[in-house]
């Protein structure tokens, strides 16, 4: 019987294992984070936090690393393997929410629902149900989502930019009264100092955002993140490169939009279209 082959003590969690690899290999090359990032054309705290586990970074920027390092195939299947690995969404979602509570000004664009700092006790309801939650832990989820409306209130709220597709609009609740109260509350916001509102009409045509929900964040260092989610997952955008990306997306996007004024008519006349109760 060939002798028990010892374990090698590392991380068996796909996005931990990823950052060990990544600061082994450095170590062993004797490289440091800025050299690192000299070589391969990166800000170097990037690698930074790669190695922290902060972000895994883009498959081009572990593609960038195998071919450095000498490990053809290695790195990319590790990050891989954090990408599809569910608890680090969940994980990159708790820093979103951590940050988000820090920004000084946010912009979302949402595909198919309102974002949760505009969500009505109703709808957030009704959507997490439809998730799967239930019971106790449904009116936790709802509880914390409507808690982070908060945030926009207040002489110091950050300023918010949001654009709504129009399937946001005609999505409609099971509950029809719910669903004229979030409604209601979506016009209300809109006339807020502080919130900015515009609505994407399906006149405009495909654009680059048809299926991603997207999130920026701007921080008091001033720098910017975002958070991109759709069905199936969520990804935090560190990455500065990647972040610029986004935004020109996000900028054309917008520029395709009614105006404020003409977004909130446009919500007028959806809770006009809402059937009366019997």
């Amino acid at each position: 019987m060939p002798p028990r082959r010892a374990g090698s003590g590392r991380s068996q969690e796909p996005r931990q294992r990823f950052a060990e690899e990544l600061r082994l290999l450095r170590r062993q090359r004797g490289e440091t984070l800025r050299q690192l990032g000299d070589a391969l054309g990166w800000d170097w705290s990037l690698f930074g936090k790669m190695e922290n586990s902060r972000t895994i970074g883009s498959p081009e920027v572990a593609e960038a690393l195998d071919q450095h390092y000498g490990t053809p195939g290695m790195l990319l299947a590790l990050w891989e393997l954090a990408a599809g690995d569910p608890t680090q969404f969940k994980e990159q979602y708790r820093r979103y929410m951590t940050l988000e509570a820090k920004a000084v000004s946010l912009w979302h664009y949402s595909v198919s629902a309102p974002p949760g700092l505009l969500q009505t006790d109703g709808y957030a309801l009704e959507a997490l149900a439809a998730g799967g939650s239930s019971g106790q832990e449904l009116h936790q989820q709802v509880e914390a989502r409507i808690g982070r409306r908060k945030l926009l209130e207040g002489d110091d709220a950050p300023a918010f930019r949001v654009v709504l597709s129009e399937a946001v609009l005609r999505t409609q609740l099971r509950d029809t009264q719910a669903w004229q109260q979030q409604l209601e509350y979506l016009a209300e916001m809109s006339e807020r100092p502080n919130i900015t509102l515009h609505v994407l009409p399906f006149s405009a045509g495909p654009h680059g955002l048809m299926n991603t929900a997207v999130m920026f964040l701007r921080l008091p260092d001033s720098r910017t993140v975002a958070y991109t989610e759709n069905d199936v997952r969520g990804e935090l955008i560190e990455e500065t490169s990647r972040v610029e990306r986004l935004q020109r997306t996000y900028d054309a996007v917008r520029d395709l939009t009614l105006t404020p004024g003409e977004s909130r008519k446009f919500i007028i006349r959806m809770l006009e279209e809402v059937p009366c109760e019997p």
